[in-house]
């Protein structure tokens, strides 16, 4: 089945209230003219810039969508620090990232507690994007597939059927995030085509086939199209590329 691309751009901890007015204003031109109603687009700033952006979205009568960049699994409570999936919904946004490998990696998350973040979300209704991936070890230790099929069972567990096709899942090598290396469009690929095996497994064939599964891991203008032109990649997610207004349109452009 033809699935709609979707392309999500993470600035991680990057831009200001005002720095993210700036990029948004650009954006929104940008992104409109390089196919951004075909693809799904969404922009994920940090927690400081939700609103503002927002905003500016709002004011610009803009199809992008707002993105957090993580959450808590309790709707409150005395967690200090933390954002729940009820206070993102409030702040304007459709969707959030989970489990990204900076998460995992620098602050101990953890494919049960990826789970019940993931559980929450959807139960606020907002449009969860899942992320899975190997270390550059893992990946020379031929564990590649060991290591994501472990995070996506884990991240899935408890589901129902019906929910998959509300989730996103983004395979990000962890080798390949702000490195300026990344996967070859055969590598995506044939990691992006076992997790959708793995998923028919879980769900059936209508759940598998519904799913998308964006790449992320230093997708740049000159390698998107061939990326995203893969069967089974469905999408990116942007990191480093995403604070440019002009790379991020091109590469929402090659996704059409």
């Amino acid at each position: 089945m033809a699935r709609r691309k979707f392309v999500c751009g993470n600035w991680k901890m990057h831009k200001t209230g005002q720095e993210g007015l700036q990029l948004v204003k650009e954006l929104v031109q940008r992104v409109a003219g390089a196919g951004g109603a075909s693809a799904q687009v969404g922009i994920a700033p940090p927690f400081t810039a939700l609103a503002q952006v927002k905003w500016a979205l709002s004011q610009a009568g803009s199809s992008l969508q707002l993105f957090g960049q993580n959450c808590h699994h309790e709707k409150q409570g005395a967690f200090t620090g933390e954002v729940s999936p009820a206070m993102l919904k409030d702040a304007g946004c459709d969707g959030v990232i989970l489990g990204h490998s900076e998460r995992r990696q620098l602050f101990g998350e953890t494919d049960e507690g990826v789970a019940r973040k993931l559980k929450a979300v959807l139960g606020e209704g907002l449009h969860p994007i899942v992320c899975v991936g190997e270390t550059l070890q893992e990946r020379e230790a031929g564990k590649t597939w060991e290591v994501v099929s472990r995070q996506v069972r884990g991240a899935f567990a408890g589901l129902e059927t019906a929910q998959l096709p509300r989730i996103t899942l983004a395979y990000e090598p962890v080798w390949a995030i702000g490195t300026g290396r990344n996967a070859t469009a055969a590598q995506a690929q044939e990691v992006h085509g076992q997790i959708r095996g793995l998923l028919r497994e879980l769900g059936g064939a209508a759940a598998a086939d519904a799913v998308r599964i964006q790449y992320g891991g230093s997708v740049k203008p000159d390698n998107a199209a061939e990326l995203l032109g893969q069967p089974d990649v469905d999408g990116a997610l942007v990191g480093g590329a995403s604070l440019k207004a002009e790379d991020f349109a091109k590469i929402v452009e090659a996704a059409r």
